[in-house]
């Protein structure tokens, strides 16, 4: 995520036709759905404890639901911080741009109320894979076809992107397709979580690699197809079978990291990757303001690659420091405070 931002927001435009540009952004397209996956991920293990803890379903959804909507108002707090910084020069329609947090949020909403409709385990994980399926077949007509111009632009954004435009902007998160890949991280959560798989993990993460390399050449097989379901086809923006090729590899990235933690992880002291995913959304939005913002610690779109480089890592060490301060700083808000005074 550092490197996409960081060489997309400083390179000069003669580097940026470079070789080296175009494969340091080949892994933009993987953090967001992560970030989405490991929500639904995360949502299935909150939902499993509250059930396990006797809790009722009406509460579960209460406390789910209203996670979702903090992410959310998080996500507009995001835009208007970005927004008064921006200032003169920001449209004061960039306040409602659906972006990452907003869908994540968004998403949380939505599956606690498919949570609410399954009691168990086994309904959750076939509701949460029809869901997944049926926003991800429905995302092209949205995109096309079926585009509801009739809403307003705010609304129609969250569908399918829109924003101000008359047509979806590739770079928006709207919830078609992007709420999908919570749904199939849901799925997974509540299977990840069954008892067989616990006491098996060895086999199930095997079996998740080989389910991820069999999604992704499946949908190979489908792309190639000579007749499509779609009268507009754009696999890299709203397919179904681009969501079927990442889902692959999100789930081949299970068996890697799980030999990536047994092998290297577990042996070392301090894991630079592990504490950034301990304090995630911190530095997402922090590291924005630092590459993008106006506090951007390099001029913007003037940069060779080695000055770049540079900026990363400077950006990536700034992040880690900030992350282990917000792990170590956590909850100790008066003892922080009473340092300082001491200090002054």
């Amino acid at each position: 995520m550092f490197q996409v931002h960081a060489y997309d927001s400083w390179l000069r435009p003669s580097a940026r036709e470079t070789k080296f540009f175009k494969w340091s952004q080949l892994s933009g397209t993987l953090p967001a759905p992560l970030f989405l996956f490991l929500a639904g991920v995360s949502f299935a293990l909150v939902t499993d404890k509250l059930r396990r803890k006797g809790l009722p379903p009406n509460q579960i959804a209460r406390k789910t639901i209203l996670r979702g909507a903090e992410i959310l108002a998080l996500g507009y707090g995001f835009r208007l911080q970005e927004y008064l910084l921006g200032l003169p020069w920001a449209p004061w329609t960039d306040l409602l741009r659906v972006d990452i947090l907003n869908t994540i949020g968004f998403s949380m909403i939505l599956m606690g109320v498919v949570c609410w409709f399954a009691r168990t385990r086994a309904a959750n994980l076939v509701l949460a894979l029809l869901a997944a399926a049926a926003i991800a077949l429905a995302t092209p007509p949205l995109y096309t076809t079926w585009q509801p111009r009739w809403l307003p632009w705010y609304i129609e954004s969250y569908i399918n992107g829109v924003h101000t435009f008359k047509t979806p902007q590739p770079w928006l998160f709207p919830v078609f397709p992007w709420a999908a890949f919570a749904f199939a991280g849901l799925a997974l959560g509540f299977f990840l979580f069954d008892d067989w798989a616990i006491k098996n993990q060895a086999k199930t993460v095997a079996l998740l690699g080989a389910l991820g390399i069999a999604l992704y050449y499946f949908s190979m097989w489908l792309d190639a197809r000579s007749m499509q379901l779609y009268r507009v086809y754009d696999y890299w923006h709203s397919s179904p079978n681009f969501f079927l090729a990442r889902v692959g590899i999100l789930l081949v990235l299970f068996p890697l990291s799980y030999l990536w933690c047994r092998a290297v992880v577990s042996r070392i002291p301090f894991s630079p990757m592990v504490q950034l995913g301990q304090t995630s959304l911190l530095v997402y939005w922090v590291h924005i303001e630092f590459v993008y913002g106006r506090f951007s610690i390099l001029k913007k779109g003037a940069q060779s690659v080695p000055m770049a480089t540079f900026g990363l890592l400077i950006i990536t060490t700034a992040m880690v420091l900030l992350s282990v301060a917000r792990t170590r700083w956590k909850g100790k808000g008066a003892e922080v405070i009473a340092w300082w005074r001491r200090a002054l």
